[in-house]
């Protein structure tokens, strides 16, 4: 049914503005020389996409002993090295003065991500992890199809494992640790995470060897953790920016840390914005504080079950989960021999989740808004709390067997969409929106601009108070590098108007603001 929402407009200037300058398209990988793995000594530094390129308008302002190592033309930042014997106060204050320049928008530290798995004693066992979630009954619609991509950003990939080596294509993937085309473990007997996640997701299935995996996706691996487990904020956005080009439909990020990061947060929204669905690990503390990347909006947060479907005692829960998937002794490929070994962590909860969404998408052509809420309406509830469950436990049958349209396991089916269209005159010149529900209880609205490629405008939004947003007091913010925005939230606050902010960073031009509504 279409929406007849009501609009008041308002502009006014921004109390101060900033001019920006912005980079080009395009990404170049990791400057030939960078150590692999983890950079503590270097700051992302991203660049409105009005400047001729991000190296260009950083480079002017680094101090003599510092150097630009990086850059990403797509995401729009570099990457700023000081010497490893560098104070700490050196790079404070080289952020403090940065982010004074017109066309700077953040600076922050090239903060490291960690695989979230749990050791335990690796043992042989049946598995159990594909029948909780009810793969088994799935299958007997689909095992899943190479037309559908799941990228595994991660450790490599030993994609000629005998159960993985039918899932990879001629492009096998990209290694952005040690800047090649191959993405194959350096040491097989310590790199193992990446290939055991690959085998949950994406396993052969019914082919008389080892395990079954959730699905039989084509695989695709970006190598953006070392042997170690770990690797640097600027690797893995650049990984995640590549597969969402390579056409992935599913990114999986089993891994976690370092906060929160303009830098991933833009490449989570691109990759969305280029239709993959980013699934992240909840995070392995065990407390109420879901990790980043799974803490993004745009990300389908996933916590971690034990085999009898409790909460796993190492899983991180809160607010942010949407749904929960096994992740205790998950049995999948290991990288010495052909064994198969059992380990535990949000990590091997979330390529189950990836699995099941390739599932699904193997039945229904659906957008990664559309996929998060039929992966989310179709899970089952097994007695946890939202915040340690989200909508529950995913389950493959009921993902491969209810018609999205149905609003199978919750919600209407239905959906409205409104677009505004207008303009921005300068970088002193914002307007304020307030759309009115046409739902009492909407699953999730999505709040999309689409500005000009020669500016830099940015979206922000407020729920339930009707008051609207303004750069520095807002519930949620898009705030990219360039003019193509986009705000997810689920189950929004009805209890007023939704009001949104389209501001200008830098340049003028039209825009269009496409809001979707969800029952």
């Amino acid at each position: 049914m279409a929406g007849t929402p009501n609009f008041d407009r308002r502009t006014f200037l921004k109390l101060s503005a900033a001019a920006g300058l912005a980079g080009m398209a395009g990404v170049t990988s990791a400057t030939p020389g960078r150590d692999p793995g983890p950079k503590k000594d270097e700051i992302l530094v991203g660049v409105s996409k009005t400047a001729d390129s991000p190296q260009a308008a950083v480079e002017q302002h680094v101090p003599g002993n510092a150097e630009v190592v990086h850059e990403n033309k797509s995401l729009s930042y570099a990457a700023v090295k000081f010497p490893s014997n560098a104070p700490s106060h050196a790079r404070e204050n080289f952020i403090e003065a940065i982010t004074k320049k017109d066309e700077v928008k953040y600076a922050e530290e090239n903060a490291t991500l960690e695989a979230l798995y749990t050791a335990n004693d690796p043992k042989y066992g049946s598995q159990y992890a594909p029948q909780q979630v009810n793969a088994d009954s799935a299958w007997d619609t689909t095992l899943g199809s190479s037309n559908v991509t799941i990228a595994v950003v991660d450790q490599g990939v030993m994609y000629d494992h005998p159960d993985l080596s039918s899932q990879f294509g001629s492009d096998k993937g990209q290694d952005f640790v040690d800047n090649d085309n191959d993405p194959y473990p350096d040491v097989l007997s310590d790199e193992y995470h990446g290939t055991h996640v690959a085998g949950i997701a994406a396993g052969t299935t019914d082919n008389n060897e080892g395990i079954g995996g959730i699905s039989n996706s084509t695989l695709l691996s970006g190598r953006a953790l070392s042997e170690g487990g770990s690797g640097a904020t600027s690797d893995i956005a650049d990984a995640v920016e590549w597969a969402a080009d390579q056409g992935a439909d599913v990114i999986n990020l089993s891994l976690g840390g370092g906060g929160y990061s303009s830098t991933m947060k833009n490449a989570v929204t691109y990759a969305t914005q280029q239709g993959s669905l980013v699934v992240a690990a909840a995070g392995n503390d065990g407390r109420r504080n879901v990790s980043y990347p799974a803490a993004y909006s745009e990300c389908l947060a996933v916590s971690a079950l034990d085999p009898d479907e409790t909460l796993a005692r190492y899983s991180n829960y809160g607010d942010e989960i949407d749904v929960a998937a096994p992740g205790t002794n998950v049995l999948s490929c290991w990288t010495t021999s052909t064994e198969y070994k059992e380990i535990s962590g949000t990590s091997m909860a979330t390529p189950v989740v990836s699995g099941v969404a390739g599932l699904a998408l193997d039945v229904y052509d659906l957008s990664p808004s559309d996929l998060r809420n039929h992966l989310k309406n179709t899970a089952v509830n097994v007695g946890l709390s939202s915040a340690k469950q989200g909508s529950g436990r995913v389950d493959a049958a009921n993902a491969v067997t209810t018609d999205p349209g149905s609003g199978g396991g919750g919600g209407g089916g239905g959906s409205t969409t409104t677009t505004i269209d207008d303009s921005l005159s300068s970088n002193a010149d914002s307007d304020c929106w307030s759309y009115t529900w046409e739902y009492s209880s909407p699953s999730q609205v999505v709040v999309e601009l689409s500005g000009p490629s020669n500016a830099d405008f940015d979206l922000y939004v407020n729920e339930g108070s009707g008051t609207c947003p303004s750069t520095s007091t807002y519930d949620y913010r898009s705030w990219t590098t360039d003019s193509n925005e986009q705000i997810t939230i689920d189950n929004p606050d009805t209890a007023a108007d939704l009001a949104m902010m389209v501001d200008s960073y830098s340049g003028s031009g039209s825009y269009t603001v496409t809001i979707t509504e969800k029952e």
